[in-house]
C-alpha cells in the first residue's frame, strides 16, 4: 500500500502546475459550497425565528374550519336554500375562564386571552382603520416580543392607566399624534371613547405598525359592549416543534380552530424546502465541475504513463494495484482539495458575517445571518472526495485493462 502511494504522488508531481489547478478548483468549489450553505441556512434560520417571534406558536380562534350544516340538511337529502342571512354572535370563545384553566392543565407555555375588535381611531380630523387589541398586559409581555418593539414609554404603563393605549410609530406618524394625545376610538355600533397615548412601538412589519393598537383587556371589552368576551387566545410554546400536537388537541377539545405556527407558515416553509433542494443542486453542480479537472488530469497521467503501467504489470502488479495507484492519485487531490476549501469556507462565511448593513428606518447594524456549521463542511468534503473517486476510478480502471506487451510492442 506504501508503495502504491508513493508511485502515486511521483505521477501527481510530476505534472505539478496541472495537479495544482485541479487542486484549486476542488477546494474553491468546496469553499464556495460551504459559504453558500452558511448564508442560505443561516438566512432561513433566521427568517424562521424573526417569524417565530412575531406569530403566536398556536392560535386559537372563534371560528370553525367547515360551516355548520343546516338542519334542513340532517332532516332531508336534497335541499335548496335561498336568502340565507347568518345570525350574528358577539360572544365569541364562550366561557372563557373555564377555556383557559382548561388549557393551563396541560399546555406547556404561556397564553393570552385577547378581544380583537375592528375600529375606527380619529386625530385631528384624520381616520384610520385599526384592530383594536384588548389584553392582559402581563401576559402579552409573555407571549410575544412587544416589550423589545417599544420605542417610547413601557407596555405595562398600560396597567392601572385607564383608557389608554399603545400604538405603532407608522400609525402616530400617519395621524401626526404623539405621546399623552387623546385619540378617539369608534368601534362598530356606535360606541366611542377617548384614549390617552401612552407609548409607542416599532415592529418593523408595516401591517403591524399602521393597523395594531393594544389596550388592556378591560377597555376593549367596554367600549365593544361585550363584557368578559374574548375572541382569540394566543399561546407560546416552550417547544415549537410540539405546536401542530398542541393545535389539533386544542381544536379538538374546544371544537374551534386552532392554527400552528407551522400552519399558517405552510407556503413559506415550503419554498424553504424548494431553496434548500436548489442550494444542494448547485453544490454538487460546482463539485462536479471540479472532478473533471481532476479526471482530465488523471487521464492525462494515465496515457503518459502507459509504459509504465506495462512494466510493474510485467513484474508481476495485479490489476487491482494498477487501479489502486490512480484512484489513489484522484482521491490525493479531491482531499487536498477539499482540506484547503474547508479553510478557504470557514474564510468566506467570517466575511461574510462581518459585512454590516444600516436601514434607514432602523439605526441598529445588521449583519449577514451565516450560521457555523460541521454538517456543511462534512458534507461538501464527502462529496468533493466522492466525485475525486470517480474521477480517479474510470482511467484508473481503463489502465488496469491495458495489455503489456501490446504497450511495449508500441500498439496503443
Amino acid at each position: 500500500m506504501r508503495l502504491l502511494l508513493a508511485i502515486a504522488l511521483t505521477h501527481i508531481a510530476g505534472r505539478g502546475r496541472q495537479t495544482i489547478v485541479s487542486i484549486l478548483g476542488v477546494a474553491l468549489g468546496v469553499g464556495f459550497s460551504i459559504a453558500m450553505a452558511a448564508l442560505m441556512v443561516g438566512s432561513q434560520r433566521d427568517f424562521t425565528e424573526t417569524l417565530i417571534d412575531a406569530v403566536p406558536h398556536v392560535r386559537i380562534t372563534d371560528e370553525t374550519r367547515t360551516t355548520p350544516r343546516q338542519p334542513a340538511s340532517e332532516a332531508f337529502a336534497a335541499v335548496a336554500y335561498s336568502g340565507l342571512r347568518p345570525v350574528p354572535d358577539p360572544r365569541g370563545i364562550l366561557n372563557p375562564t373555564r377555556v383557559l384553566a382548561g388549557l393551563r392543565s396541560w399546555v406547556d407555555g404561556s397564553m393570552v386571552a385577547t378581544l380583537q375588535v375592528e375600529a375606527v381611531v380619529r386625530f385631528a380630523g384624520i381616520d384610520m382603520g385599526v384592530a383594536l387589541m384588548g389584553v392582559e398586559p402581563l401576559d402579552e409581555l409573555r407571549v410575544s416580543t412587544i416589550a423589545g418593539d417599544m420605542t417610547t414609554g413601557r407596555f405595562e404603563d398600560l396597567i392601572g392607566a385607564g383608557f389608554a393605549v399603545i400604538i405603532g410609530e407608522r400609525l402616530a406618524e400617519r395621524l401626526g399624534a404623539g405621546i399623552n394625545d387623546l385619540l378617539t376610538i369608534t368601534v362598530a355600533g356606535g360606541n366611542a371613547r377617548q384614549f390617552k397615548v401612552t407609548g409607542l412601538f416599532r415592529t418593523g412589519s408595516v401591517q403591524q405598525d399602521e393597523r395594531v393598537v393594544y389596550t388592556t383587556l378591560k377597555r376593549a371589552q367596554v367600549l365593544a359592549n361585550r363584557p368578559e368576551a374574548i375572541n382569540e387566545i394566543r399561546i407560546r410554546l416552550a417547544d415549537i416543534d410540539s405546536a401542530p400536537l398542541v393545535a389539533a388537541r386544542a381544536e379538538a377539545m374546544l371544537g374551534i380552530k386552532s392554527v400552528s405556527w407551522q400552519e399558517s407558515s405552510e407556503d413559506l416553509l415550503n419554498a424553504f424546502e424548494i431553496r434548500n433542494v436548489i442550494m444542494f443542486t448547485v453544490v454538487g453542480a460546482i463539485l462536479l465541475v471540479a472532478g473533471f479537472g481532476i479526471f482530465n488530469i488523471v487521464s492525462i497521467i494515465t496515457h503518459e504513463k502507459a509504459r509504465d503501467i506495462a512494466i510493474l504489470k510485467s513484474i508481476g502488479f495485479p490489476p487491482a494495484d494498477i487501479r489502486g495507484i490512480f484512484l489513489f492519485e484522484g482521491l490525493v487531490m479531491g482531499g487536498s482539495g477539499a482540506l484547503l476549501g474547508c479553510l478557504l469556507g470557514f474564510g468566506l462565511t467570517e466575511v461574510l458575517g462581518s459585512i454590516a448593513f444600516e436601514f434607514r428606518r432602523n439605526t441598529e447594524l445588521t449583519h449577514l445571518p451565516v450560521v457555523y456549521e460541521a454538517a456543511h463542511y462534512v458534507m461538501a468534503s464527502a462529496l468533493a472526495m466522492l466525485a475525486a473517486g470517480i474521477a480517479g476510478y474510470l482511467p484508473a480502471r481503463s489502465a488496469a485493462r491495458l495489455n503489456p506487451v501490446d504497450i511495449i510492442r508500441g500498439a496503443t
